[in-house]
């Protein structure tokens, strides 16, 4: 290289990014510093640092090149491609190290104004001193919840869970998921979580106390895998429940519940599931109602069992279930698994691809916001271990330690948190099934011979597969299992065992590295660290010292730890970080000591079973001293195992089991509460008149006649529907009101007015949309009320003889108030029974037209305000809101108007409304959403009334929640309703789209608030919306009835 000047200069330009090429501190050519070796510094420094692994295999491509003109073009292109990488990885740096600086002033702020609202005297407790036992994530600080370490005190807490029946429902959305012979790694969705899932749900379901357990998943039915994935149902037999399950039903146990949702006829990516989700929400609230009935015929005296948690795994599926446990008022656990913030910021480092590009390949946007989602929904948190908690959680918007300590200490103290919430994070392990794992107690002499009384069991397939790579496989294995990935740190041991000659005297290495047929066929990560491992092994010679066979099976790795246990070996997880370690686990309960990483989970793994050494995987000379000083010292190889052996119980399937019952029974209990023992929903499939009154008596307690339900509606004051009347008169008011109502559903059904009453038991039940054939729900955002009025008209006129029928309802779906909507019904000469319901305040009230309209029009529904208070931040919220606006309205010109205020009049006990004069001077949504997250208030911001008004409503509250209300409490089938919207609209519109509703869209309407919808949201509409499923379609530009109809045939919903 003597001969290329030029590379000095390129490779003085990576030695010193920042200053320019021609300064005088860096004219200094590199050869002149001595003993510089620029191939070293390519493949330890460059390609370590970019971890750009094919860069290493241009370098060699290069040196073999013989032709000098070549070698050099080659070698100028590689030197041009590392200094721009490394110009791009010092602004990535920088850009890190702004993010994090901006994270934490947000926090710090966040934090300061969270303290100053909740103004209590709290600094002891918040010290920590009166929390001694909490620490900031809610466990303890010494580590762990007590556990049972006894099999008297497993059968005492059985004993205390008899007569319990739990109904719990589990959620795993993406990769291929059944009972037995799981294909693992058949691809990147199909992991470790899954069988986690399935081994989760299959040991509660065998738990004292708990009746049955749902494991909800897609359905496949795609003819690249295996039949089995299309299966509606699969029933999961217990692994070991001798003693466990108690009063087995007919409907009891585990379950894999497949719900269709997405492409019928493909297995997709998790990437690209995120358009269906609502579409298997909508599936899994069915299949919840109608699972919650049987189990309530089985073991509820009539009345539904309600799951008594609903557990999210992975962002997508924790999405899912937000909205579930929304749509249903039961608590919410989420598992994170990977979450999106970690793999953005390290993806980000790498350098290889942009945000967008990152956004583009990993939905990482989307899948970010489902995490924050959960965080606002969950009661828990499950983690595995203390880092995904301390590394990972830490940097979401909706966790900060801090604020949850203090949260936590007014909590035990009894005293408000003004509105603020966070969830409680519980580290519990991941079990595993050890009844059917043998620890090896023999060696390889003492096995070696039989007798007739003992005769030599053949030895696995496996163990020959392995030994043929040895020399003397009499010798102790350092057993390493792990994909080849630069993170697992595989090298590093290659080298630390290469390079200390007493441990290769005393041991063999193994090294699983997954399967594999031809180097070239593995992808481009994979390969350059397996060639790396090949060439260390000739590097040091080691051959007949190492092993790394092609291929092993699932059911092999068993017999793997069983073998290295056998020749008393070690197991070693050198891993840069490892966020829990679950082989580890295996190889503890096979009898092996361990070696492990001193970062992430093996910690936590340490503390609990001291079977081991913790190492730092950078530092070479500590790999090989831990593997020989275990190796050497057989006294304390021994009593590393038999620790190991000793506690490995505290990870089993019933120990995680009861450790999670333990965190849901903390949990105050939720379900939907109308349910009551002379409920008329439990008899929904009556017909009787007695029936139909007793809804209306037990209706009539729970919903209020009012013109408008604005402020202080559910504060117990009689005046919140705006009457000075007394008690008395109001209660004769109803009674008549009801009794009227009454008396006209039965002469209607006698005089025939019903079309069918055999299709249509529930026709006299209160309200009238139950008796609809399809229910149209009016949500167009238009940009004046009098193209709202004109959409209307048309939607009417496109269905007169369905609607004359009464074949045909109609929901008003809006961001008005309820007064708003009463104004604009009479100008445009509607009347409040052309609708079945109102659906107001951007979802956070819900209205009914009244039995007596003459002075009371519409019925407020205050079941629904109990459903989605949770975590309803009330007068905390609106003061944060308050000092919100402020600091919007300082960046005004004097002697202007204020851009943003509250808007008194138009708030309610559920809907804080703010004007906006200067739409282009607040705050998009998302940023309003992170504010209020930071300070840890739960609630949902929307844009709406083209930008000239801002509501914030309860967390799970929204129209399309609303809709599933609906379903829930009047049992309105969702697949029967109709949802038309604009082009665009209010920031809840994508919530408005999908599902198994059908949706028109109206084009031409709301598009002149296109370019702002879209600045509101970090990722395009195109990762929420289906846009080319058959339940969406779009009508013609300025639409006509004739249009509209012609779209409903479309889709199925009229007839032509």
């Amino acid at each position: 290289m003597a001969g290329n000047d030029w590379i000095n200069s390129y490779l003085e330009a990576i030695l010193d990014v920042g200053p320019a090429l021609d300064d005088k501190r860096s004219s200094l050519l590199l050869r002149e510093r001595g003993r510089f070796s620029p191939t070293r510094y390519f493949v330890e420094e460059v390609i370590t640092g970019f971890d750009e692994t094919d860069l290493y295999r241009s370098w060699i491509k290069a040196q073999a090149t013989r032709s000098p003109q070549e070698r050099n073009t080659r070698l100028e292109n590689m030197c041009w491609r590392i200094w721009n990488l490394a110009r791009q990885k010092k602004q990535l740096e920088g850009e890190l190290a702004q993010r994090k600086a901006k994270r934490r002033l947000e926090r710090e702020r966040g934090r300061r104004e969270a303290t100053a609202d909740m103004s209590e005297d709290l600094s002891e407790g918040e010290k920590g001193d009166a929390v001694s036992d909490i620490s900031a994530h809610g466990d303890s600080n010494r580590g762990r919840l007590p556990r049972i370490n006894s099999v008297d005190a497993m059968e005492t807490w059985i004993s205390q869970q008899k007569g319990k029946k739990l109904y719990i429902v589990l959620i795993s959305l993406h990769g291929l998921i059944r009972g037995e012979n799981m294909e693992l790694g058949r691809d990147s969705d199909t992991g470790g979580q899954v069988k986690y899932v399935v081994e989760l749900a299959r040991a509660l379901g065998s738990m004292p106390g708990v009746y049955r357990v749902d494991l909800l998943t897609r359905q496949v039915s795609s003819p690249d895998v295996d039949w089995s994935y299309g299966e509606p149902t699969e029933m999961l037999t217990p692994r070991n429940s001798e003693g466990l399950s108690d009063e087995m039903g007919e409907s009891s146990g585990a379950y894999i519940v497949r719900i269709p949702f997405g492409p019928r006829d493909k297995y997709i990516p998790k990437e690209l599931l995120w358009p269906h989700i609502p579409e298997f929400v909508d599936g899994a609230l069915n299949h919840v109602i109608q699972m919650s009935k049987v189990l309530g015929e089985q073991v509820g005296g009539g009345q539904p069992v309600w799951p008594v948690a609903i557990h999210g795994h992975y962002a997508d599926a924790g999405d899912s279930a937000a909205l579930l446990s929304g749509a249903l008022n039961v608590p919410m656990l989420f598992t994170g698994h990977s979450l999106g913030r970690d793999k953005l910021e390290q993806l980000l480092k790498q350098g290889r691809l942009s945000r967008d590009e990152i956004n583009t390949t990993y939905k990482i946007m989307r899948r970010i916001e489902g995490e924050e989602l959960s965080l606002d929904a969950s009661e828990i948190v499950i983690t595995s271990t203390r880092q995904e908690i301390d590394e990972q959680w830490r940097l979401y918007n909706g966790f900060d330690p801090i604020l949850e300590k203090k949260l936590r200490a007014r909590i035990k103290r009894n005293v408000s948190s003004y509105g603020r919430f966070m969830p409680r994070m519980a580290t519990i392990p991941p079990g595993m099934e050890f009844h059917n794992i043998a620890p090896q107690d023999g060696d390889m002499d003492g096995e070696m011979e039989g007798n007739d009384d003992h005769p030599t069991t053949p030895d696995p397939p496996i163990w020959s597969e392995i030994m043929r790579f040895f020399n003397n496989p009499r010798k102790p294995i350092i057993l390493a299992l792990a994909r080849p990935d630069p993170k697992k740190n595989i090298t590093t041991l290659v080298k630390a065992f290469g390079e200390c000659r007493p441990l290769q005297e005393l041991a063999n290495l193994t090294l699983i590295m997954g399967n594999r047929d031809g180097i070239d066929e593995m992808s481009s990560t994979s390969s350059s660290v397996l060639l790396s491992v090949l060439k260390l092994i000739d590097k040091y010679d080691l051959y007949g010292q190492v092993a790394y066979p092609k291929h092993h099976k699932q059911s092999d790795v068993p017999d793997i730890y069983r073998l290295a246990a056998k020749t008393k070996g070690v197991f070693i997880n050198p891993a840069f970080i490892e966020p829990f370690g679950l082989t580890l686990i295996e190889a503890a309960a096979h009898g092996l000591p361990m070696v492990a990483t001193k970062n992430g989970g093996p910690v936590d793994i340490h503390r609990v079973l001291d079977n081991g050494l913790l190492i730092d995987p950078h530092d070479q000379q500590s790999i090989a001293d831990a593997l020989l000083k275990l190796v050497a010292d057989k006294q304390l190889w021994a009593r590393c195992r038999q620790n190991g052996l000793k506690n490995i119980h505290l990870f089993s399937w019933p120990e995680h089991c009861k450790t999670y019952l333990s965190r849901i029974a903390s949990c105050k209990p939720r379900h939907p509460q109308w349910q009551r023992s002379e409920d008329g929903l439990g008899n929904s499939e009556s017909d009787s008149p007695s029936d139909s009154l007793r809804d209306i008596q037990d209706l009539s307690l729970n919903l209020k006649f009012s013109l408008d339900g604005e402020k202080n509606e559910a504060s117990g004051n009689e005046n919140s529907v705006g009457s000075e009347e007394n008690a008395a008169d109001r209660k004769n008011k109803l009674e008549n009101a009801v009794m009227t109502w009454s008396k006209g559903v039965l002469k209607d059904r006698k005089m025939g007015l019903v079309e069918k009453s055999d299709q249509n038991a529930n026709s006299s039940k209160f309200p009238p949309l139950r008796r609809r054939k399809h229910i149209f729900v009016l949500a167009v955002d238009s940009d004046s009320l009098t193209d709202l009025l004109e959409i209307i008209q048309k939607v009417f006129s496109s269905v007169e003889n369905e609607r004359n029928e009464g074949s045909v309802g109609f929901i008003l779906s809006t961001s008005l108030t309820m007064s708003e909507v009463h104004s604009f019904l009479v100008s445009g000469g509607l009347s409040p029974n052309d609708f079945d319901a109102f659906i107001c305040n951007s979802g956070s009230d819900l209205y009914y037209p009244s039995l007596n309209s003459e002075n009371r029009p519409f019925v407020i529904d205050f079941y629904y305000h109990s459903h989605i208070e949770y975590r309803w931040g009330g007068e905390g919220l609106r003061k944060t809101l308050v000092r919100w606006a402020a600091s919007i309205n300082e960046r005004k010109p004097e002697n202007e108007a204020q851009i943003v205020t509250l808007a008194e009049k138009l708030s309610t006990d559920y809907c804080y409304t703010f004007k906006v004069e200067k739409a282009g001077m607040v705050s998009p949504v998302k940023e309003v959403r992170k504010m209020m997250r930071i300070q840890a208030l739960r609630s949902h911001a929307i844009y709406c009334q083209n930008w000239t008004r801002l509501n914030v409503i309860p967390v799970l509250a929204s129209r399309a929640q609303a809709l599933r209300y609906l379903y829930v409490r009047w049992g309105v089938d969702l697949s029967k309703m109709v949802v038309f919207v604009g082009e665009c609209g209010d920031t809840d519109y994508e919530g408005l789209l999908g599902g198994l509703h059908k949706s028109v869209i109206l084009k031409g309407l709301c598009s002149s608030a296109s370019n702002q919808f879209h600045a509101n949201r970090s990722y395009p509409l195109s990762d929420v919306v289906p846009f080319d499923s058959p339940n969406i379609v779009q009508t013609p530009q300025d639409c006509s009835s004739d249009d509209i109809r012609a779209s409903l045939e479309n889709l199925g919903v009229m007839k032509e």
